[in-house]
């Protein structure tokens, strides 16, 4: 085969849709186990281990490179797949006379372009809900922590000592300390911060400038000390219909969660076929192993997709 043929042959083709198909079913393994920390973790807990795990993928530089190995493979998949159905449409313009193709295909195989396409679609709203205001707009807020407390607080001019009721917006930083972020009096008098002995009057102070989206840098000093998470938990909650951190929820929600799971009920149809035929196209099945690839293949199938359509449902039902 000349080099050329590697990559445009359609059985050059076939392996490539192949090995990428074999290459996300490694990064939904992945995936999954991070997004499950999202019903299986509450509370500040839950949200905190979640955006420290966003926080790594975006930063770790090996995690960088498979994210970018994983929107090639993504697209690559998509329309080498697409372009060898058209192929093997156009090769057969005419059905037979008398065809009946459920006896030697199943039926996910028979419609992996239409599930393929489907699942793209899904995939391409995903990203724009989620990746898209993190990359991109930098919409996503960052993660705080507010807390209420009394304190007893002395007038400087009158010497009056007076109890005031603050709250203080704590910042969860990369270094694993929550500082203070701002500072709110919910008295009508005024509540004199201790740090600056500056008057706040109902209103939220900032202690810290935010700049380039995370970074902390003090207001007195302007040196930078820290760099905050940002919070994808409380937008992912917030999206699937869970009001968290005061943040309005999705009026859509529901509807959200149905699409998502149909999403993940057309993968599952999609890996049924898929998982086994990957193997099958780069030549690795063997008559003693194709029972396990089979057996695993559907097990994956089901298992995967199922765990992934019920985080969402969890999350609306905590609502």
């Amino acid at each position: 085969m000349s080099k050329s043929g590697i990559f445009t042959s359609s059985l050059a083709k076939k392996y490539w849709v192949a090995l990428t198909g074999l290459f996300l079913i490694t990064f939904l393994i992945g995936h999954l186990l991070g997004n499950l920390q999202l019903i299986t973790k509450t509370g500040e807990e839950g949200r905190r281990a979640f955006n420290e795990y966003a926080y790594f993928m975006g930063h770790n530089i090996f995690i960088k490179i498979l994210a970018y190995v994983t929107y090639f493979s993504i697209l690559a998949h998509a329309c080498i797949g697409l372009y060898l159905a058209v192929q093997n449409k156009k090769a057969r313009p005419q059905n037979y006379a008398y065809n009946r193709p459920g006896t030697n295909s199943s039926t996910a195989s028979r419609y992996m372009a239409i599930l393929g396409t489907i699942i793209l679609v899904f995939i391409v709203t995903h990203m724009a809900n989620f990746w898209w205001s993190q990359k991109i707009t930098e919409t996503v807020p960052l993660h705080t922590k507010i807390v209420d407390r009394s304190e007893k607080q002395q007038n400087p001019v009158t010497g009056q000592t007076t109890v005031s009721n603050i709250r203080i917006n704590y910042l969860l930083t990369t270094k694993g300390e929550y500082i203070p972020y701002t500072i709110k009096e919910m008295n009508q008098g005024i509540y004199f911060n201790p740090q600056t002995g500056q008057a706040v009057a109902g209103k939220d102070t900032a202690l810290f400038d935010v700049k380039e989206v995370s970074h902390l840098y003090d207001k007195q000093t302007g040196l930078q000390v820290g760099e905050g998470y940002k919070d994808l938990h409380t937008v992912v909650m917030n999206f699937f219909g869970q009001s968290q951190q005061g943040q309005p929820t999705n009026k859509l929600a529901l509807v959200a969660v149905i699409l998502y799971v149909v999403s993940m009920f057309v993968l599952m149809f999609h890996l049924w076929h898929g998982f086994a035929s990957a193997f099958q196209s780069l030549g690795l099945n063997h008559r003693k192993y194709n029972g396990l690839i089979l057996f695993v293949g559907r097990a994956f199938s089901i298992v995967v997709p199922f765990l992934f359509a019920i985080i969402p449902v969890v999350i609306y039902l905590r609502r």
